[in-house]
């Protein structure tokens, strides 16, 4: 991500090639979007997904393995790296609605999810 870009355009613009990424099932380009030490953390899973192993394995397991869609509801800045999603999730359980705080280093890139259902 650019350092030099609007700090707020880019963070929807991680939050979108994020919902782009994990849709098309491509894990390398969603993995690419987070640092190497990010941490998911989603108590509807029961776990947390630490480094670029978890987040790999947590978008190989919830996304791929259930055939996710994802679709953006709302987007609320909280501050300069860090926004709320909410997100509509569908695919082979059935339907949710997510709710996703994404932070963001200086460079763009995903430090944490908090994940949790609605």
């Amino acid at each position: 991500m650019r350092t030099d870009a609007d700090p707020i355009g880019d963070l929807r613009s991680v939050a979108d090639a994020l919902i782009t990424a994990t849709n098309a099932f491509a894990v390398e380009p969603a993995l690419g979007l987070f640092t190497a030490d990010a941490v998911i953390d989603d108590p509807s899973t029961g776990e947390r997904f630490d480094g670029q192993a978890g987040v790999r394995d947590y978008i190989k397991r919830f996304f791929v393995g259930y055939r996710t869609a994802t679709r953006l509801l709302s987007f609320t800045r909280i501050d300069e790296h860090r926004a709320r999603l909410r997100v509509d999730f569908t695919g082979d359980f059935g339907h949710e609605i997510g709710l996703l705080e994404i932070v963001t280093d200086p460079a763009g890139l995903i430090v944490c999810i908090d994940a949790d259902l609605e």
